[in-house]
């Protein structure tokens, strides 16, 4: 196969293992750029720098491949590998990730993995975002490095159609005992949310975030379902919120607004 050009990113920061172990997988296939933040960035999702001026740092962190550590969001680093790290050129592929800990069902909607793997897509680029249910920072990363590379030899040899962006999760499993690969739907799921209260040394309050995830739908054909049957969940993913199911239903209220305005 052609050498190709593929940009990685994620979401944990450039020392994070996990690009480390998509950057080895990925520079198999082409040749391989990253830029990623210059510090953890986890549920940022689709955020971008727009108050005050991003830094870019050349960093030699990754043997023969030209890295940047950026002081922005997982997307801001897209935007910069895009327009400045590569002057306009378009990769042939975005790989984020692999991140630590899971972006399964509503969890894609707070994710800069996936963020940055999508503003790529938005672009045309081909994206991945690949997870890894494991928030250790010392997690084994051989089993999503396998899915990884079937993965990204199939797109890379345009096998990816009716979208561009696919969100892929590998279940805490040794390689051996993942049972295979399920294209699935995302499952429906929230976060009930709760805030610790506490006094910083000066007197005054202030509020962590903590709460627990909640799945709504853990069908055989969710994302959910198939990792909790040990499959790597596979979704792809895109970028229209409309539920289209609703446009018509809805139009009675085109009829409400005619009568109130007569």
């Amino acid at each position: 196969m052609e050498k190709k050009l593929i940009l990685v990113t994620n979401d944990d920061g450039i020392a994070a293992p996990g690009l480390h172990a998509l950057v080895e997988v990925a520079s198999r296939f082409g040749q391989v750029y990253i830029v990623a933040p210059d510090s953890p960035q986890s549920a940022q999702g689709h955020a971008i720098t727009i108050a005050e001026p991003l830094r870019l740092r050349q960093v030699d962190m990754f043997d023969e491949h030209e890295a940047w550590e950026c002081s922005g969001t997982p997307v801001d680093c897209v935007k910069l590998a895009r327009h400045v790290v590569l002057k306009g050129r378009k990769p042939d592929l975005c790989v984020s990730g692999i991140n630590h800990g899971s972006n399964a069902s509503i969890n894609i909607i707070y994710s800069g993995t996936l963020s940055a793997a999508m503003e790529a897509s938005l672009e045309g680029i081909p994206s991945i975002g690949f997870s890894l249910l494991d928030y250790s920072w010392d997690a084994d990363f051989s089993a999503a490095q396998h899915y990884a590379r079937i993965l990204i030899e199939w797109v890379l040899c345009g096998g990816l159609s009716g979208c561009n962006l696919l969100n892929v999760n590998v279940p805490k499993l040794p390689l051996s005992e993942i049972a295979g690969m399920r294209i699935c739907r995302q499952a429906r799921g929230r976060w009930e949310e709760d805030f610790m209260e506490g006094r910083d040394p000066r007197g005054e309050p202030y509020y962590w975030l903590t709460g627990r995830f909640v799945c709504e739908d853990d069908g055989p054909d969710t994302d959910v379902g198939a990792l909790m049957r040990g499959y790597v969940s596979v979704v792809p993913t895109g970028h229209d919120l409309t539920v289209h199911g609703a446009i018509e239903p809805l139009r009675e209220l085109e009829q409400v607004q005619a009568k109130i305005s007569r």
